[in-house]
């Protein structure tokens, strides 16, 4: 079995093998944190479970991904993340390079690669068994997440002493050019409102918006995380606490990784259903928050709950009650696909600027913005963004604007006040120039009448283009 042990604030796993002579070697891996290790600390264990403690050698690409799902895959991906990894290793990685031998994976190797996926037809998505027709080419963006699995995989390789280095660290990416999302300015998320027929899309573009919420944080909302009471609402401190999201996820992927992050899983309709609904923890800790509410959106909630109850009231038994807030008719979760569409419905029939639902997330970033002065921290509390670097990158148009108008609150304030008269106090606006200078209104009305002598107008030009 494998040691941890810690000297001088460093942690090693120490563990004995066998090398190719079959002599017993021990050997001490350095890790950076008490995490590192024990994660480290349990993959070789895993290896020795496996029936000897030789640490296996894999030969192919094909072998080196199937140890790195099972032993960093399954205990580090979230379940979305899980089957998109699943899904382009698959579809992408194992058709190119899955018989090519760990020896020959170089830099070099790996941007052939890159240039030849860039040709290759892009595999169309699958949702519970519909295809979503394609006939797009792979893209630059989807290139650079193979770049980054690899290089995680590799990582992983050298460091279980399978590769002397990380070939992804010299090989160049394709570069890709994000397009800036379309969002709507306040107006017209107002109009959209207004014209919303739907009340529950209606609440939902209201919620998006003064919370800064995901789809999945929204439909994942229940009762018992919302504070609107009477009091709470005069207060103004009435609240949603986001700490889960719904999510349709793979069955398959949920099995394989012991149903991790899921909280609750609804019931599916049928057993031949691939994928199901269910309640889950929110990516990362930071998207777990108190998000406080407008009063106009809070009373908003207060009438769909008292609707709701009606509901459930005159429904009776035949009402499964999972304390959502965006239950269907019969308490069903409502799903993302439900919400997208009607508000692409919304958009086409009142033809307004087309835009996705995640926009208003955006909005809402981008007015908080501008609203309290480029609070960073402030915003990313509501966003759940991990880090505020991730604000700043994604939001630097709106700080852009902030700093502009820095600038000409310096041009007013220190090079073109106004002057003052010392004898009456009264203000004379500036009249800028070439050179910096500022004329008053007397001095402009006395030139005014100067040029308007033609010969006095002729000396003073002549004079002017000796002094340029």
């Amino acid at each position: 079995m494998a040691s941890l042990v810690e000297r001088k604030n460093r942690y090693y796993v120490v563990y004995t093998y066998e090398n190719e002579a079959g002599e017993k070697k021990q050997k001490w891996e350095s890790c950076k944190t008490k995490a590192d290790a024990q994660r480290r600390k349990s993959e070789v264990e895993y290896r020795q479970e496996l029936g000897s403690i030789v640490i296996s050698q894999c030969e192919t690409m094909a072998d080196l991904l199937k140890e790195y799902i099972s032993m960093y895959g399954k205990n580090n991906w979230a379940l979305s993340t899980y089957t998109s990894n699943i899904n382009m290793i698959n579809a992408y990685i194992l058709p190119h390079l899955g018989q090519m031998k760990l020896g020959d994976v170089t830099a070099r190797s790996l941007e052939k690669y890159y240039q030849t996926m860039l040709k290759t037809r892009a595999v169309p998505k699958c949702t519970d068994n519909k295809h979503k027709k394609t006939s797009a080419l792979v893209s630059a963006e989807t290139v650079r997440r193979i770049h980054k699995l690899l290089h995680s995989c590799f990582e992983q390789a050298v460091r279980w002493d399978l590769m002397i280095r990380n070939p992804a660290d010299y090989a160049t990416v394709p570069k890709s050019t994000k397009k800036q999302r379309e969002i709507w300015n306040a107006e017209t998320l107002m109009r959209a409102v207004e014209l919303c027929g739907d009340s529950k899309l209606r609440l939902a573009i209201n919620l998006a918006f003064a919370c800064s919420l995901r789809i999945g944080e929204l439909l994942g909302l229940t009762w018992s995380c919302i504070d609107v009471s009477d009091e709470s609402i005069k207060k103004g401190v009435a609240y949603v606490y986001v700490n889960k999201e719904l999510q349709r996820v793979n069955r398959s992927a949920m099995q394989q990784l012991g149903e991790k992050d899921v909280i609750f899983a609804f019931p599916v309709i049928s057993e031949k259903n691939t994928t199901q609904l269910v309640l889950k923890k929110p990516k990362t800790l930071s998207s777990i928050r108190k998000v406080f509410l407008p009063s106009t959106v809070a009373k908003m909630l207060v009438i769909r709950k008292e609707e709701q109850d009606e509901l459930k009231e005159a429904l009776g038994s035949e009402y499964s009650d999972y304390d959502l807030v965006f239950a269907g008719d019969y308490g069903m979760p409502t799903e993302a696909s439900n919400i997208t569409e009607s508000f692409k419905k919304l958009i086409k029939e009142h033809d307004l600027p087309p835009v996705v639902f995640h926009s208003l997330r955006h909005s809402s970033i981008t007015y908080k913005l501008k609203l309290n002065g480029g609070d960073i921290k402030a915003v990313q509390g509501d966003s759940g963004h991990a880090q505020a670097k991730m604000v700043t990158d994604q939001y630097s148009h709106i700080l852009d604007d902030d700093r502009q108008q820095n600038a000409k609150l310096f041009e007013k304030a220190f090079y073109r006040k106004d002057i003052v008269r010392e004898d009456t106090g009264e203000h004379l606006p500036a009249v800028e120039t070439k050179t910096g200078a500022a004329l008053t209104s007397g001095d402009r009305q006395l030139l005014e009448k100067l040029m308007s002598d033609e010969s006095t107008a002729t000396l003073l030009m002549n004079l002017l283009k000796k002094l340029r």
